[in-house]
């Protein structure tokens, strides 16, 4: 269930007093607490006890540790199967709260309220939940499915220009994956702004939800929602490890202008769509330095990703615009190449 909230929050009040859940928790973040939670909670009608769970901000906390703190509160306070957790926030508290609640006393029900773009178009959506752990991003997770999301643009008046951005790049990559027009009307935007981008949530929201519903577990079409991201995750990781994160959207941005180029080496698209692409993304998205990285390092934390299998790494690739094939073996090669095609862009 997917519903954008109106003034008076009115689908999520009916929600709860549907379920009648013996507790609810609020899952916020510093930044949510000070800009949403004033807003949820004057229109949060419901005569369950409900208790307010604050943690850092960063994804630098999204972690065992948290977790461990968040599993504790629960018990203190009490928590049961029938109690509800509502995850107001960004990626790091959908995954982080997810994670929590699908676990705790092997589950109970939680809701998304995305408030930044990345929840919105993705984070929030298709139930997979996680922590990073030894600077390998969501390497410990479930596959937990919210009972619903509810999404209030407005949110998006509260965020910084950087984490609209970061968002406005996962809406990116639904267009190239499966909708030309969508990719179109989006990377044909003058400026990133809420008011530019709230036509197109619904639409990207859609697209991510469609491919899910489908397959659920990633065993087949939903791995086309991982283009831009074994490279991607890769870069974000070795930030990570040093200490200077950068935003995630960002380092998707540099995979899919890694990842259109490999699929211009693998003949899937020809030159002339790869350089429209990633012209495009140049546009929209800074240069991202990743010299101090060696291709080596790189390529082994690639190796490492979840999704690969029997010691290959495994790329989803656009065969075109709004088309997307997976599960494509790429030799070393064609990596270094493409990583080293990359590094050449800030010559340019």
């Amino acid at each position: 269930m997917i519903k954008e909230l109106d003034q008076d929050f009115t689908s999520l009040n009916e929600y709860i007093d549907q379920i009648k859940p013996s507790k609810i928790f609020i899952l916020v973040d510093e930044n949510t607490h000070n800009h949403c939670l004033p807003i949820l909670l004057p229109n949060l009608e419901t005569e369950a006890h409900f208790e307010v769970i604050e943690i850092e901000a960063g994804e630098e906390n999204k972690n065992i540790e948290t977790a461990t703190q968040l599993w504790e509160i629960f018990s203190e306070m009490e928590a049961d199967r029938k109690s509800l957790l509502i995850n107001l926030g960004g990626g790091v508290i959908t995954d982080m709260g997810g994670f929590v609640a699908s676990t705790y006393k092997r589950g109970f029900k939680f809701i998304n309220i995305p408030t930044t773009l990345l929840s919105m178009c993705d984070a929030s959506i298709g139930g997979k939940t996680g922590i990073d752990h030894q600077y390998l991003k969501n390497i410990i997770g479930t596959f937990a499915l919210p009972e619903g999301i509810f999404f209030y643009p407005k949110f998006l008046e509260t965020l910084k220009f950087e984490e609209l951005r970061s968002g406005f790049a996962e809406m990116l990559k639904h267009g190239l994956i499966a909708d030309a027009e969508h990719w179109s009307q989006l990377s044909s935007l003058d400026k990133i702004t809420p008011e530019s981008i709230s036509p197109f949530i619904s639409r990207s929201m859609e697209i991510k939800n469609n491919v899910v519903s489908q397959d659920f577990k990633e065993e087949n079409v939903r791995k086309t929602l991982n283009f831009g991201h074994t490279i991607g995750h890769a870069v974000e990781s070795l930030f990570l490890k040093k200490g200077n994160l950068i935003p995630h959207g960002e380092a998707v941005a540099l995979g899919m202008i890694c990842e259109t180029h490999l699929a211009f080496l693998c003949g899937l698209i020809d030159v002339e769509v790869s350089s429209v692409i990633i012209s495009k993304i140049k546009r929209l998205f800074p240069y991202i330095d990743i010299s101090e990285f060696k291709n080596a390092a790189i390529m082994d934390l690639m190796f490492n990703d979840k999704k690969n299998q029997d010691g290959n790494i495994n790329f989803s690739l656009i065969n075109g615009i709004g088309s997307c094939v997976f599960d494509q073996k790429l030799n070393p090669e064609q990596i270094i190449l493409t990583l080293n095609f990359y590094k050449g862009l800030n010559q340019n």
